[in-house]
């Protein structure tokens, strides 16, 4: 299995080289750089998430395939650069699994998994002051999506003691923080908005964390129930002959309840 899974990897590798190639390679594949790759790989790896979402594994190789090329890609044009190639990728994945798992390649005792939790965070500092990364907050990646990213900085703050108690307190925040964008309303000064409304979301952010949620897919599942919500209403109209422009709210509204009834 390892030998078939290392020549398909190098015949994945070499297909990048001939693709990147200056002279008879693609004209598009050839134009790219990794800022305009970026956006595919994030991408890609939300398709890997819905894959894994939707229980779809007769596709989820292929989407795990497309999130391969992505680090195959950044790694040849890196290559190019001069910068490292694939197998310094390679190499440092595995040097840190096997450096964060120490009870498995090496002779400290068995941990479980509250204990592995708690040392991969500590590793994980320690790497970071390796790197002269300094602050609590050192080393959250500013291209996270934006929930994320706040759940991972209001996590890194818990750790130090900056934490609300529990959950209500944040939901007390959560109401403060929408009685000031209320407050807002009648000037509504698009800067204060947008500030305002932001605190809203990274308190939301906050709440998920405390909750034990994941605040990107509470609002995947979100958008998910919302459209096949209004599909239904859509379908429901369209039985009539009508469309959703030719409806009235109060229409649309009565049947979004009906859809809301008939799925609990």
């Amino acid at each position: 299995m390892q030998t078939e899974a290392a020549s398909q990897l190098s015949r994945l590798l070499d297909i990048m080289e001939a693709l990147r190639h200056p002279q008879t390679g693609c004209p598009w594949d050839r134009e790219q750089d990794f800022a305009s790759i970026a956006p595919y790989t994030i991408e890609e790896a939300y398709e890997v998430a819905d894959a894994i979402a939707a229980q779809d594994f007769a596709a989820l190789p292929d989407e795990l395939g497309d999130l391969l090329l992505q680090v195959v890609y950044h790694a040849r044009m890196a290559e190019e650069a001069g910068h490292f190639a694939f197998a310094d990728v390679a190499r440092a994945i595995a040097d840190k699994m096997v450096r964060r798992h120490p009870h498995v390649f090496g002779e400290e005792a068995a941990r479980d998994a509250g204990m592995q939790a708690m040392a991969w965070e500590e590793q994980k500092r320690a790497e970071r002051r390796a790197r002269a990364e300094t602050g609590t907050l050192a080393g959250i990646a500013v291209g996270l999506p934006a929930l994320t990213r706040a759940r991972k900085i209001t996590a890194r703050a818990a750790r130090v003691g900056f934490d609300w108690a529990d959950a209500e307190q944040v939901i007390e925040k959560l109401e403060e923080e929408i009685a000031e964008l209320r407050a807002e309303l009648p000037g509504a000064d698009p800067a204060r908005l947008a500030d305002e409304f932001g605190d809203i979301l990274f308190v939301a952010a906050n709440l998920a964390r405390k909750l034990d949620l994941d605040p990107e897919a509470c609002l995947r599942q979100a958008n998910a129930k919302f459209a096949r919500r209004f599909g239904k209403v859509e379908a429901a109209l369209a039985a009539e002959g009508r469309t959703a422009e030719e409806a009235s709210l109060a229409e649309m509204e009565a049947l979004w309840q009906q859809v809301k009834r008939t799925e609990r």
